[in-house]
């Protein structure tokens, strides 16, 4: 990975960041773990924020017609998808978007469907809204992990409320086709499920690849669709504390009246202009760290087959996430707890996407290339 980027700053100046990243663990452990990218924020948002403390304004969060301004054009420009600015909601992030629709729109005791692996946090929205969680895991093949449409159809008809999509996969990196999209919009409608589809991934779809969203595909998925999404993941704001829930029909949006009107004024006024200015002004920022993404997904891939034989990856399609099946190292019952304590690495233990997933890892891949070199010699210090 080139070292020159204007985005990529040195990496001794990174670690002194007072994230979670760089303080959940000792100083000398390497992070991999958190969703949270290496690279200097865009300038215009940083001038943005440094404008607004000179100016003491960090007051309550009041109208901010820029983000769906920003979104609007973002959407329009990025995907070819319309999108009514009128249909977007301001909300904390998406995590409580998430566990406030299901609130709203269910009741405790119904179910939603998942597939694992999947985001830690998907296994603790669903209870904390008092909903139950019903697992269609993906199927893994050589290339990727696929659909299981036939389990989808069967947890459907059993009678599930919610379908809770990740969309690009976290942490496979998968981009769902616009023909698997019409199947989930199609049996939604057929069994009456609410899909609401997690789409902070989106903008980190690399340029040779196509990101459709769930409400551009039918009808279907207009009718029974709710976008959830934010600028945290892309633009690296997750501290600002900002988010959007997105509907494309009229029933839906009434529906989410029943949203309480306090997630408009729990969001940060930081992040709500910080998101605005993200996705109205901040593409070229995001095509190069989509390029740098790219340069270190192909970089792993490739430290992996060299250096990580016996180990099983898959190349993501977005983001800077990728999930290894470390089974064959043969490290123990808590690889991740092991590696961190004779490595002093740290990933996201497999466990964490699933309870069957525990001789696999996360890693993040938006980093320094020395950091993701130390991070597969940690891991290849168990090749037999």
């Amino acid at each position: 990975m080139a070292t020159s980027s204007k985005i990529l700053g040195p990496i001794d100046q990174v670690r002194q960041r007072t994230s979670s990243k760089w303080r959940r663990f000792a100083p000398d452990v390497l992070p991999m773990h958190v969703a949270e990218m290496d690279y200097e924020i865009a300038e215009s948002i940083k001038q943005l924020l440094i404008e607004k403390i000179n100016n003491s304004d960090i007051g309550y969060t009041g109208p901010v017609p820029e983000v769906a301004a920003g979104f609007t054009k973002f959407a329009k420009e990025r995907w070819g998808w319309e999108v009514d600015p009128n249909q977007i909601k301001l909300a904390t992030d998406v995590g409580v978007s998430g566990v406030e629709i299901f609130r709203a729109l269910g009741k405790p005791g119904d179910k939603v469907v998942i597939n694992s692996p999947v985001y830690t946090n998907f296994f603790s929205w669903v209870p904390e809204a008092q909903l139950v969680i019903h697992d269609v895991p993906l199927i893994a093949d050589s290339e990727t992990w696929n659909l299981d449409l036939a389990g989808l159809e069967q947890a459907f008809a059993a009678g599930a409320k919610f379908y809770l999509l990740c969309s690009p996969h976290n942490p496979i990196g998968k981009l769902y086709t616009r023909t698997e999209l019409q199947a989930i919009a199609d049996l939604a409608k057929k069994y009456d499920v609410i899909v609401v589809s997690d789409e902070i991934h989106a903008p980190l779809t690399f340029a040779e690849n196509e990101f459709v969203p769930y409400l551009s595909v039918s009808d279907a998925a207009r009718e029974n669709g709710i976008c959830i999404t934010a600028a945290s993941k892309s633009f690296n704001l997750a501290g600002l504390k900002a988010s959007i829930i997105v509907t494309q029909n009229q029933a839906m949006k009434a529906k989410l009246n029943a949203l309480p009107m306090a997630m408009h004024w729990r969001s940060g006024l930081l992040g709500a202009f910080a998101m605005g200015e993200a996705f109205g002004a901040c593409s070229d920022w995001l095509d190069e760290a989509n390029e740098l993404n790219k340069r270190s997904r192909d970089l792993f891939v490739d430290l992996v087959a060299k250096r990580l034989p016996s180990v099983k990856t898959w190349v993501p399609e977005a983001g800077y996430l990728a999930w290894l099946d470390i089974s064959k190292l043969e490290i123990g019952e808590n690889p991740a707890a092991r590696i961190l304590e004779e490595q002093n690495v740290a990933f996201v233990p497999g466990q964490d996407l699933g309870p069957q997933y525990a001789q696999y890892l996360r890693i993040n891949l938006g980093c320094h290339s020395e950091s993701l070199e130390r991070a597969i010699d940690a891991l290849a210090a168990y090749e037999k």
